[in-house]
């Protein structure tokens, strides 16, 4: 559910309405317009919404193809991440443009925990997961994750 709508901003429709309770870390960026911003429930349905919305932002600024496949990986992988590790309950993402880059930037309400023990898995290369932020780091030129005791905040930065 768009939580504000800045003039030209894409709307993602359905879901549950915004919510407001708490304090949560802005997820507009200090410099660029803001195309489209999503405040959604942290559940796997939220990936193919944040999808969508990826596609739509990239195809409404007449991105390249490359572009708008680094936008819909960077989202779902960070998506995924919160819907998986965070237990947060909802997470909000932004995007943003300027004349050179393209901004993403996710947002939860989870606490970071250490995982117990390294997973056994994520030393399969071949594996299906396990790779998030480093899919992240390789289409952004600039990931900057930042944790508090309210929640997680990245921002990935693609370059036009």
């Amino acid at each position: 559910m768009i939580t504000e709508r800045p003039s030209g901003a894409l709307p993602l429709t359905g879901g549950p309405p915004p919510r407001h309770e708490g304090r949560r870390e802005s997820t507009s960026p200090a410099n660029g317009h803001v195309l489209a911003v999503a405040d959604l429930s942290a559940v796997p349905g939220a990936v193919p919404r944040l999808r969508w919305l990826a596609r739509a932002v990239a195809r409404g600024r007449r991105l390249s193809d490359a572009a708008e496949e680094a936008l819909t990986v960077i989202v779902s992988e960070l998506a995924t991440n919160v819907i998986l590790h965070s237990g947060s309950a909802d997470l909000a993402v932004a995007f943003a443009a300027d004349e050179a880059t393209l901004t993403v930037t996710v947002h939860d309400r989870g606490r970071w925990r250490e995982r117990p023990a390294p997973r056994c898995e994520a030393a399969d290369m071949d594996a299906d997961y396990g790779r998030g932020l480093a899919l992240v780091d390789a289409y952004s030129v600039d990931t900057c994750v930042r944790r508090s005791a309210e929640g997680t905040l990245v921002r990935a930065v693609v370059a036009l």
